[in-house]
C-alpha cells in the first residue's frame, strides 16, 4: 500500500444522535494508523485519513461496528481474465484486498470470478487498474448476464474454447514427429530419429508462438510482484530449449539424439492440453446455473388493453396477462386466470410428476405448460421472480470459499517461490554430486514443471459447484459454502409441525349432526363463514364447494377473535366456534384434532372436526435422519396434545407444544449450549428467529419469503424427504472436497521429491502435472450423478 495518507469516505448507518457521533469519532481517532477523522452527523458520514500501512477499510468497518454503527458497503461481481492457477487467484485476491476502499474480496478460480465488497460509492476503475498492474484483467460480470452466456456457450459452443482446442491440435501436430522420433531412439532405431534441424523447426514455433502466452503471463506476474504456474512453465521450457541450442552449437553433429527440444515442446503441449481439458470440465460444473437460465423464455405473448403481441420478457410488468400454449415455457411467476393444464416443474423443484393448474393456482416462470391453454396474470417479474432468486442462491453458494480452501490458498500464494527455490537447490545439488550439467538441468526442469498448484485451487470450488448444482436439480438450494460445511455435522433436527411434517392446510375430516342432516349442517356453517378469512373457514368452504352446496347470504356477521363467529343465515341467528363460545357444547377429549360447534337459538346443532393431514413422507424422513445419526424433535405453537400425537405417528420421541416463536429460538440456543449441532426446519414468519439461531436453517419452499431469506437451505417443494437428502448431498460434497485436497497435496508431496531425485523426466513431469488438475475436476464431476435416495432405500445414506 502507498506510504502517503489515504482519505476514505465512509457512509454510516445507525448513527442517530450527537452522542453516537462523538463516540464514533473517538473510536476512529484512537485507531492505529488513523491520521484524521471528521464525523458528520447531518450527512451520516465519516471522512477518515489513514496511513495506508497499518489500517484498511476492513479495519475501519470493524471499528465502526464495535461502536454500534455500520459502514455502508456494496458487493460487486467481476470476471477475472488471465488466471491460470491457484497462485494467480491468490495473487488477485491479495491485490484487491490491498485497495484502500475494499472491505473484503474473494476470487474463485473455477468461475474466473471475483466478488468484492467495497465502501459504498467506491469506483471500480481503481480496482481494475490495480489488478491490471498485477498482470490480470478485471471486468464487470452481472449474474444473470453471465449465467445466460454460460447457457449459450454450453448450447452452441464456446468460441474461446474452440480456439483453445485448435491451438492444442496445432501444438500436438508439431510435437508428434518429435515424440515418434524419441520413441524410435529408445527402441534403438537411431536412423529414424529426427535430424536436429527438423527438431529446431518444429520446436521453435511451439516455444515462442504457441508458448508466447506463458511468457506474457509470467512477465505480468513477476512485474506485479508475484509468481505463478506460467513462471514455472516458462522457466522450465526455456531452460530445456536453450540448453539444447547450447549442445547443438557445442557438439555439432555429435549432439544428434542428445537434445531436449522435444522435452520443451511436449511440456508446452501437455500443459495446454491439461488446461483445455480442465476448462471443459470446469464449464461442466457450472451447468446447473446454465440450465436454470435456459428455462427463462426470451419472449412472452402478452395481452394488454385487448391487444395481443409477442414482446421481450423484460417488457412484461406485474399485472400483465400472458398467454401460454401447450408445450411452451411459462414466462413469468403468476396466477392462472383461465384454463386447465398440467405443468412440469421438475427442473425448478425436482418434482418429476406434473402438477395440475386451474384458475387461482400459482405458476412459476420457467415451468413447462404440458397439455392445456393457460392465461396467467404476472405477479412477480425481474430480479424478484422465483427463477432469478434460485439462480442467485446457487451462484452465491458457488462463489464462496470453504475454510479448508482458505488454507490451500495461503499455501498456493507461497508455493511457486518455494518451488523455484527447490529447483535451484536441486540444480546445485546435482551439479555438486554428479558433476553433470545435463543431469542437474533435467532434474531442475522436472521440478519446475511438475509443481502445479492448480489442483489445490480447483479442489474445493469444483466440488462445491458440482454438489450445489446437483442439489439444485433435486430441489435443494444451499445458500452459501458455510452452510454446506455445517450441515454434515448436525446432530439434532428441530421440526415445526405445520407446513413441514403436515400439509399446512386444515381439512374437514368429520361432520356430526345432532339435529338435521350433515349436509344441512355443513351448508349453514359454510354460509356463515363466507365473510371469514380464518383457515377453518377456508376448509369449510372448500368442503361445501366440493359437495356443490348452494350457500345463503349472511348478515349481521361478527367475528370474536379466538372464539368464533356469529351472524344471521336464512332468518336464524347462528354461532360457530370453540366449546368456550358455544354454551351447551359437549366436552371432547384432546385427540390431536380441532373441533368447532354450530349452534342456533335452540342450542348446539352439531360439530365439525378438522385435521392438518400428515405428509406421507414425514415418517420416512425421520427414519432417514436417524440413519444419518441425527435425532429429531418437534417444537410447535399448537396444543401439546396435538403435537405429541403427531410426533408419535412419525416416530419422534421428543415433542413440545405451545411454544412461542421466541421460545423456539431459545430451544435452539439451549441445545447448542449443550454441545448439539442444531438444524431447524420451518416455513413461516414465526419460524424465522429459530431458523436464524440454528447452525443450519432449512426453509420449506412453499412457506414465506422471510423464512427462505433467513434459512441456509431452501427446499423448493414441501417434501420432508428433501431434509435428509440435503444433509446427504452436503456430506457427499464435503467428502469430495477432502478427497480432492488430499490427492492434490499428496501429488505434490510425492511428485516434487521424485522429480528432484531424478526419477521423472521433464516429459513425464508435464504429463503428471496436467493429469493432476484433470483428475481433481473429474473427481468432482462424479457428484453430477447424485440423486436423492428412494423412499425405501434408507441404507443408501451413509451413517456418521
Amino acid at each position: 500500500m502507498s506510504n502517503s495518507p489515504i482519505q476514505l469516505d465512509l457512509a454510516i448507518t445507525g448513527m442517530t444522535d450527537a452522542a453516537g457521533a462523538a463516540q464514533l469519532d473517538k473510536a476512529l481517532g484512537q485507531a492505529q494508523g488513523v491520521l484524521a477523522v471528521d464525523v458528520n452527523l447531518a450527512s451520516a458520514s465519516a471522512t477518515v485519513a489513514i496511513d495506508g500501512q497499518t489500517t484498511s477499510a476492513a479495519d475501519l468497518a470493524e471499528i465502526v461496528a464495535r461502536a454500534g454503527c455500520q459502514v455502508a458497503t456494496e458487493k460487486r461481481d467481476f470476471a477475472v481474465e488471465g488466471m491460470t492457477c491457484a497462485a494467480c487467484s491468490s495473487r488477485v485476491e491479495k491485490v484487491l484486498r490491498n485497495e484502500p476502499n475494499v472491505v473484503d474480496a474473494e476470487v474463485n478460480l473455477s468461475l474466473d470470478r471475483a466478488t468484492v465488497t467495497t465502501l459504498r460509492g467506491a469506483a471500480a476503475q481503481a480496482l481494475a487498474e490495480r489488478v491490471a498492474r498485477a498482470g490480470y484483467r478485471l471486468r464487470n460480470a452481472g449474474s444473470a448476464t453471465n449465467a445466460s452466456t454460460q447457457g449459450a456457450t454450453l448450447a452452441f459452443g464456446d468460441p474461446a474454447l474452440g480456439a483453445e482446442r485448435r491451438t492444442v491440435l496445432i501444438a500436438a501436430i508439431l510435437t508428434l514427429p518429435m515424440v515418434v522420433g524419441m520413441i524410435f531412439q529408445f527402441a534403438g532405431m537411431d536412423d529414424l530419429h529426427l535430424m536436429p534441424a527438423a527438431e529446431v523447426l518444429l520446436a521453435t514455433p511451439i516455444q515462442f508462438v504457441i508458448g508466447l502466452r506463458f511468457y506474457r503471463a509470467a512477465f505480468h506476474a513477476l512485474k506485479g510482484g508475484g509468481a505463478n504456474m506460467d513462471v514455472l512453465v516458462a522457466m522450465g521450457t526455456t531452460a530445456a530449449y536453450f540448453y539444447s541450442w547450447y549442445l547443438l552449437l557445442a557438439l555439432g553433429e555429435a549432439a544428434d539424439g542428445e537434445l531436449y527440444f522435444e522435452a520443451s515442446a511436449v511440456i508446452i503441449t501437455l500443459v495446454l492440453l491439461g488446461r483445455y481439458l480442465e476448462t471443459r470440465a470446469k464449464r461442466a460444473t457450472t451447468r446447473a446455473i446454465a440450465q436454470l437460465m435456459e428455462l427463462r423464455p426470451l419472449i412472452a405473448r402478452r395481452r394488454r388493453r385487448g391487444k395481443t403481441a409477442d414482446v421481450p420478457i423484460e417488457e412484461v410488468a406485474s399485472g400483465d396477462v400472458v398467454l401460454v400454449r401447450p408445450g411452451e415455457r411459462i414466462p413469468v411467476d403468476g396466477e392462472v386466470q383461465l384454463g386447465d393444464s398440467e405443468v412440469d416443474e421438475s427442473l425448478l423443484t425436482g418434482e418429476s410428476a406434473p402438477v395440475a393448474k386451474r384458475p387461482g393456482a400459482t405458476v412459476t416462470g420457467g415451468a413447462v405448460n404440458a397439455s392445456g391453454y393457460l392465461e396467467v396474470r404476472a405477479t412477480t417479474v425481474g430480479r424478484d421472480a422465483t427463477l432469478s432468486r434460485i439462480v442467485r442462491l446457487v451462484e452465491d453458494a458457488q462463489r464462496g470459499k470453504a475454510r479448508v480452501q482458505r488454507l490451500a490458498d495461503r499455501i498456493s500464494a507461497v508455493f511457486v517461490p518455494i518451488v523455484i527455490g527447490v529447483a535451484a537447490l536441486t540444480f546445485g545439488a546435482w551439479l555438486a554430486v554428479d558433476g553433470s550439467l545435463e543431469a542437474a538441468l533435467i532434474a531442475a526442469v522436472s521440478v519446475l514443471v511438475i509443481a502445479c498448484p492448480c489442483a489445490l485451487g480447483l479442489a474445493t470450488p469444483t466440488a462445491v459447484m458440482t454438489g450445489t448444482g446437483a442439489a439444485a436439480r433435486a430441489g435443494i438450494l444451499v445458500k452459501d459454502v458455510e452452510t454446506l460445511e455445517r450441515a454434515p455435522a448436525l446432530t439434532t433436527m428441530l421440526f415445526d409441525k405445520t407446513g413441514t411434517l403436515t400439509v399446512g392446510n386444515l381439512q374437514l375430516t368429520a361432520i356430526e349432526a345432532w339435529r338435521g342432516t350433515e349436509e344441512e349442517l355443513l351448508r349453514l356453517a359454510a354460509s356463515l363463514q363466507q365473510a371469514s378469512e380464518h383457515p377453518l373457514a377456508k376448509a369449510v368452504l372448500a368442503s361445501a364447494a366440493a359437495r356443490q352446496l348452494r350457500l345463503s347470504p349472511v348478515t349481521a356477521f361478527r367475528n370474536q377473535v379466538g372464539l368464533g363467529v356469529s351472524g344471521r343465515v336464512d332468518g336464524e341467528t347462528l354461532r360457530l366456534g370453540s366449546g368456550d363460545f358455544i354454551d351447551d357444547a359437549p366436552e371432547r377429549p384432546e385427540g390431536g384434532q380441532t373441533v368447532i360447534f354450530l349452534a342456533d337459538d335452540q342450542g348446539a346443532r352439531g360439530a365439525l372436526t378438522f385435521a392438518d393431514p400428515l405428509r406421507p413422507e414425514a415418517a420416512a424422513a425421520v427414519r432417514r435422519l436417524k440413519a444419518l445419526g441425527i435425532r429429531s424433535m418437534v417444537v410447535s405453537g399448537d396444543a401439546p396434545g396435538v403435537v405429541e400425537r403427531l410426533a408419535a405417528k412419525v416416530g419422534i420421541a421428543t415433542a413440545r407444544g405451545g411454544v412461542r416463536p421466541a421460545d423456539k429460538a431459545a430451544t435452539v440456543r439451549r441445545l447448542a449450549a449443550a454441545g448439539e449441532r442444531v438444524g431447524m426446519v420451518g416455513d413461516g414468519v414465526n419460524d424465522a428467529p429459530a431458523l436464524a439461531a440454528a447452525d443450519v436453517g432449512i426453509a420449506v419452499g412453499s412457506g414465506t419469503d422471510i423464512a427462505m431469506e433467513t434459512a441456509g437451505i431452501t427446499l423448493m417443494r414441501p417434501d420432508p424427504l428433501l431434509i435428509p437428502a440435503a444433509i446427504a448431498v452436503s456430506r457427499a460434497t464435503v467428502r469430495k472436497i477432502k478427497q480432492n485436497l488430499f490427492w492434490a497435496f499428496v501429488y505434490n508431496v510425492v511428485g516434487i521429491p521424485a522429480a528432484a531425485l531424478g526419477y521423472l523426466s521433464p516429459t513425464l513431469a508435464g504429463a503428471a502435472m496436467a493429469f493432476s488438475s484433470v483428475c481433481v475436476v473429474a473427481n468432482s464431476l462424479l457428484l453430477r450423478d447424485w440423486r436423492p435416495p428412494r423412499v425405501s432405500d434408507v441404507s443408501a445414506i451413509k451413517p456418521v
